[in-house]
């Protein structure tokens, strides 16, 4: 497959799935938008991948070309039903392109923490194998705060109602983070927002605080991640 990938921030990534898109021989073009780089059409791709990024869904006037990609993934999900998956912004930029609301979230989600699966998420292709709550990565202080016509809500928190969404049977988006690698922490801290939203929520050791806690679950991320990659393609395959 050849793998359209939209990112905000060039160390906000694939992160681990890019070992399991390499071992599948799959192509992916990434394209960084935050950079000036140019939306491509999608004539020639098989797949969009929406990463995430600092900046709000809304924030179109000054990052214009929000707008575009909102258009873009409405054409590759809506209009071409082709699969999807959206990550952190990517997961709100799904739901706003779709005709769903994001908003600032009564209480961020910044840490090492559990989400539950919902009753359609237990029986869903995209979180086959999950345990019925398992630990992720958030970082994350906007959420959907309503989910476009005919999503359905298959993971959530208590202090995020729609963890995972999917709209129809090929487009699928998640709030949190799954592909932590060993230097992800890291750089994220080196993007501003993400430094100050850590330390308001954790304090100055909060960078320290969290590689320590991502470090201790790499092993349990990296099953996670494999196993979304995994159905995922299942999704994907279908018609």
């Amino acid at each position: 497959m050849k793998f359209l990938v939209l990112q905000h921030a060039r160390v906000e990534h694939p992160g681990s799935f890019r070992k399991f898109l390499r071992e599948g021989g799959h192509d992916c073009i990434a394209v960084e938008l935050d950079e000036g780089e140019a939306l491509p059409a999608l004539d020639g791709f098989d797949a969009l991948w929406v990463m995430g990024g600092p900046m709000d869904v809304w924030e179109e006037d000054e990052y214009p070309w929000l707008c575009e990609e909102k258009a873009l993934i409405r054409e590759a999900v809506e209009g071409r039903g082709m699969p999807f998956l959206g990550l952190c912004l990517g997961h709100q930029l799904l739901a706003e392109a779709l005709g769903g609301s994001c908003g600032a979230s009564e209480q961020p989600e910044i840490g090492v923490m559990p989400v539950q699966l919902t009753e359609a998420g237990t029986t869903s292709i995209i979180l086959d194998d999950f345990p019925d709550t398992f630990d992720c990565l958030q970082w994350h202080s906007v959420e959907v705060k309503t989910m476009p016509p005919g999503a359905i809500c298959l993971a959530t928190s208590p202090a995020c109602a729609i963890q995972v969404m999917q709209w129809g049977p090929r487009a699928t988006s998640l709030q949190f983070h799954l592909e932590i690698e060993p230097d992800t922490v890291t750089n994220w801290v080196d993007i501003p927002a993400y430094e100050t939203t850590l330390k308001s929520a954790l304090g100055n050791d909060g960078p320290a605080m969290l590689k320590a806690s991502c470090d201790g679950k790499l092993t349990d991320f990296e099953k996670l991640a494999e196993r979304v990659y995994i159905n995922w393609l299942q999704t994907a395959a279908q018609g």
